[in-house]
């Protein structure tokens, strides 16, 4: 039997973000894309039983879960220093760049080490990381050149990104993500009673991100209270407030009114799909990512797409969006608006766009991407 030993400690930490529900989706594929006489194990830091459980149950058909004597914080310490020896030997997949990175020789125990990095954030924006987490970062992807087999990435801007980072050779693989499996949308008596409860307006603009300049929701609403711009609200998918900023004096800066653009975070997966699926259009103007899964959600829902010409989002779009180029800081919010009122005035053109988007959406797939990470390590 092979087993492939998955780093599943993202999904109890305290806070699991997307790099969470990425490795839960991911694990869980990989289980249901085994092949013939392989299967799949966990490994987590030092937890709590509730924790194991957590694990365990999101994760049906895991075979083994690998408990370290370490808890989060020493092992990612550890780690770090190349203090391994508790992790096991055999195939190795980290979904992250927390992986027990140590020399070794795969002709000789069968050892292999993937690890993932979805973003070059580190080196291109720090500002929108903290200062510890751009240390490490940067301290792991050294380790990762010295001892990782291969380094997945969400997308190929970032594999020609890192290029220009760090010499890694041939080990560099795109694996891209997809869809969580739960955001769906609910029945539709259901619906209406979720869109009661969210107080949702009949027609809203949508928007997901941070009043992090990297974002640009500050451009967008900008853009909102520009002459000619769209008066309809503006629901942001994220927190109200970053740093010292907050969306209240961004938006009465712009000259909107009270209320008019509003955050919502900590969604369940069935509100969000309602949120999603009921906007008029969905606008993402983030001037850099490493994945655009909110755009791959807005057309996996129908929903319509304008977004900035960022390489990660052009490559996830497709030709599915409507797509601004923001190259010029002060022009950038009058051509949001233009796109805005292109796709909100123009019905023919939002239906072709529901109808590509949802093509799009369905060029990812959980299942691709674990039988992509199942061919990585058999190709090693």
């Amino acid at each position: 039997m092979i087993t492939l030993r998955v780093v599943v400690d993202q999904m109890v930490a305290p806070v699991p973000g997307g790099t969470g529900r990425y490795t839960e989706e991911l694990t869980r594929a990989l289980i249901a894309t085994a092949p013939a006489e392989c299967d799949v194990e966990g490994i987590v830091s030092s937890s709590t039983p509730a924790q194991y459980e957590l694990i365990e149950a999101a994760l049906p058909g895991l075979s083994n879960l690998h408990k370290t004597s370490l808890a989060r914080r020493e092992l990612a310490t550890a780690w770090a220093l190349g203090v391994t020896a508790s992790s096991g030997t055999g195939l190795i997949h980290a979904p992250g760049l927390l992986a027990p990175l140590r020399r070794h020789n795969r002709a000789d125990d069968g050892t292999q080490i993937a690890v993932t990095l979805h973003d070059v954030l580190a080196w291109t924006h720090p500002s929108s990381l903290t200062p510890t987490t751009v240390a490490w970062t940067k301290g792991m992807l050294k380790r990762a050149r010295k001892h990782a087999d291969a380094i997945v990435v969400p997308s190929h801007a970032v594999a020609r990104q890192l290029t220009e980072i760090m010499d890694l050779g041939d080990r560099v693989r795109v694996i891209g993500g997809a869809v969580g499996r739960r955001l769906v949308l609910p029945a539709i008596p259901l619906v209406e009673e979720r869109l009661q409860a969210l107080a949702l307006p009949s027609q809203y603009i949508l928007t997901s991100g941070s009043l992090d300049p990297r974002k640009a929701v500050t451009a967008l609403i900008t853009a909102l209270g520009l002459p000619g711009a769209p008066d309809l609200p503006l629901i942001v998918l994220g927190p109200d407030t970053w740093g010292e900023l907050d969306l209240a004096s961004v938006a009465d800066e712009a000259g909107l009114a009270p209320g008019r653009v509003r955050a919502l975070s900590g969604l369940s997966d069935s509100d969000l799909a309602v949120v999603i699926a009921r906007a008029s259009v969905f606008v993402y103007p983030s001037l850099e990512e490493g994945f655009a899964l909110p755009i791959i959600e807005a057309f996996h829902l129908g929903t319509p797409v304008v977004h900035s010409d960022a390489p990660a989002l052009l490559e996830a779009a497709g030709d599915a969006g409507v797509v601004v180029d923001r190259a010029d800081a002060k022009e950038y919010p009058g051509r949001l608006v233009e796109a805005i009122n292109r796709v909100l005035g123009d019905s023919v053109l939002r239906n072709r766009m529901s109808i590509f988007g949802g093509d799009r959406s369905r060029a990812f797939s959980w299942r691709d991407s674990a039988e992509r990470v199942w061919q990585l390590h058999a190709d090693l």
